[in-house]
């Protein structure tokens, strides 16, 4: 059951944002989202909130600058996600740029699996020669991992977004702001973002003695494009800080000033970097770096990032374009046959939803897992076929339900059922025996009635109300695409009444329509939707300049419909 609402908005809220010059609109927009001050819009970089506040980030700033000075071999650990990915290519640019010797090694999620596990640490000697590791985008769950690192003496630095476990690894420092005694007023850092402060403080630290002064020193907002990349695609919440990072990060890419591989990447996708967007990042240039991470190896990701020869990236990003071709086409495979599991599915008898298929791509669960997610509007998990007996499950959640305390209630009320999880409250992943498949599924049932009450299994979708006709421009468009929207800042939605002029299916999934409100007609398609309409029809949408022959018209993203 889905439901369109209306936002609530402060009526003095939004006039004050007038008064100060925003645009009425837009006035009414921030007011919805609770950004009711000149602080809470101020995208420049010197609002971004102090390294200071971060715990252990002096400490890791004389750390790392004492292994720069004694020319120690520094090896990253990434993650195998676009996030993951990004918050490599900025420590590897950004440790160079600072005068470390640096490398990187990225686990093959088939082989290795997920963080800085003891079997990655012997790799990583064999391969790397370290004399300290850094993790990034993960790490704060590597207990055994940073203890078979020390075991060979090699330190470990920890940088991570994650949310902790009982147990922290006894890593020479760790960077998390979700880590216990940590004040820093953020706690929705990507991991990327938590990697960038750590440079912040890095150089900072080298400038105190003496490396550099304000002049000569590296101008680390080069990586700012990076950032937002990791930022934006890995969907942390876009608080005020996070949207100083990704606004930055957008302004460089709009002036051209981008790394190649983010260049290529923005060509690859036929996108116009001059009016980048967050939607580019998310919908466009993340998922082409997550295809090489979920079917390939995310190094060839890594690789198109920290290049600087525009030649190579354009070919990296070609490859990588493939790679997310391939990767549709087995979503959208797995995505009919998750379906067909779920023939018989009760949604009122059910307040969660877990599927195995021994066919599926371990690489591609977690896109089926919110694909079914969105549809079904309960928390799902899906599963892949692992090694030795195993299943490896990835999830994704509707807001009230936090996935990784859910698992973790699991695995405490039944020891032994998962071998391992970790995750937030949106995403999580885990592993299970094959044979457990049941147990699990009813005891994450138990936990999702226990969490869940009725009201909140439907779905609600938020909107900004009506819009004035005189906005349904492409000048107007632009004006929202200008400003950053994501994750807990969303991307308006607008809702009214049209007359149903004309509908037909497009490549049998999708709703391509002719909307009409007071004469004026306008095109709209509900993406994954085939159902018939009536005569009138309520619907929320978000508005889009489609370009066609040279002529750009508006367009109505079509969210929901009652019909």
């Amino acid at each position: 059951m889905t439901r369109i609402a209306v936002r609530q908005v402060n009526p003095h809220e939004t006039e004050a944002l007038k008064r100060n010059g925003i645009h009425p609109v837009l006035a009414r927009l921030y007011a919805g989202r609770g950004a009711v001050n000149n602080n809470d819009l101020n995208t420049d970089l010197s609002s971004l909130l102090s390294p200071s506040g971060l715990h252990q980030l002096d400490r890791a700033a004389i750390f790392l600058a004492d292994a720069i000075e004694q020319k120690k071999r520094l090896i990253i650990v990434a993650d195998y996600d676009c996030d993951g990915a990004t918050a490599c290519a900025v420590g590897i640019r950004g440790f160079r740029m600072l005068g470390a010797i640096v490398d990187y090694i990225v686990p093959n999620r088939f082989e290795y699996g997920y963080g800085l596990t003891p079997e990655i640490v012997a790799l990583t000697i064999k391969e790397k020669s370290p004399d300290i590791i850094i993790t990034v985008d993960n790490g704060i769950a590597s207990v055994e991992g940073v203890a078979a690192a020390a075991a060979q003496g090699i330190q470990v630095v920890v940088t991570d977004h994650h949310l902790p476990g009982d147990c922290l690894p006894d890593a020479a420092v760790i960077i998390n702001p979700n880590q216990p005694d940590c004040q820093f007023l953020s706690k929705n850092l990507a991991g990327v973002g938590v990697i960038f402060y750590v440079l912040l403080a890095l150089r900072a630290e080298m400038r105190r003695r003496g490396r550099f002064d304000q002049h000569s020193q590296p101008k680390l907002d080069s990586l700012l494009d990076l950032v937002a990349l990791g930022t934006v695609a890995d969907v942390v919440r876009l608080d005020t800080n996070n949207r100083i990072l990704v606004a930055q990060g957008l302004k460089r890419i709009r002036l051209g000033r981008m790394c190649p591989g983010i260049a290529a990447l923005y060509r690859v996708s036929g996108r116009e970097p001059r009016s980048a967007a967050p939607f580019d990042l998310g919908f466009a240039l993340g998922p082409r770096l997550n295809a090489a991470g979920r079917l390939a190896d995310m190094a060839l990701g890594i690789e198109c990032l920290i290049t600087d020869d525009d030649a190579l990236a354009w070919h990296i990003a070609q490859e990588l374009n493939a790679i997310n071709a391939d990767r549709k086409d087995i979503e959208r495979e797995m995505q009919d046959v998750a379906l067909l599991h779920l023939d018989s599915f009760e949604p009122n008898a059910n307040h969660t939803i877990t599927v195995f298929d021994e066919n599926w791509h371990q690489g591609v669960i977690g896109i089926v897992a919110s694909r079914l997610k969105d549809k079904f509007y309960r928390p799902t998990i899906t599963f892949a076929p692992g090694d030795d007996g195993l299943i490896k499950g990835s999830g994704r959640s509707i807001p009230g339900f936090h996935l990784r305390d859910a698992l973790d209630l699991v695995s405490k009320k039944v020891p032994g059922l998962i071998q391992k999880f970790g995750g937030h409250a949106m995403a999580a992943g885990l592993t299970l025996k094959i044979d457990d498949l049941s147990t699990f599924q009813a005891a994450f049932e138990a936990v999702g009635k226990q969490w869940l009450a009725k009201e909140q299994l439907e779905r609600i979708i938020d909107t900004d109300g009506k819009l004035e006709e005189a906005y349904f421009t492409t000048d107007f468009i632009q004006l929202l695409d200008d400003q950053v929207w994501g994750q807990g800042f969303p991307p308006p939605i607008f809702w009214d009444e049209f007359k149903v002029v004309s509908q037909r299916i497009l490549k049998e999934r999708h709703l391509k329509l002719v909307l009409e409100k007071n004469g004026v007609r306008y095109d709209g398609i509900w993406f994954g939707h085939t159902e018939t309409l009536g005569e009138r029809a309520n619907v929320a949408f978000r508005l889009d300049a489609n370009e066609y022959n040279g002529v750009t018209k508006v367009q109505l993203m079509i969210e929901h419909i009652d019909v």
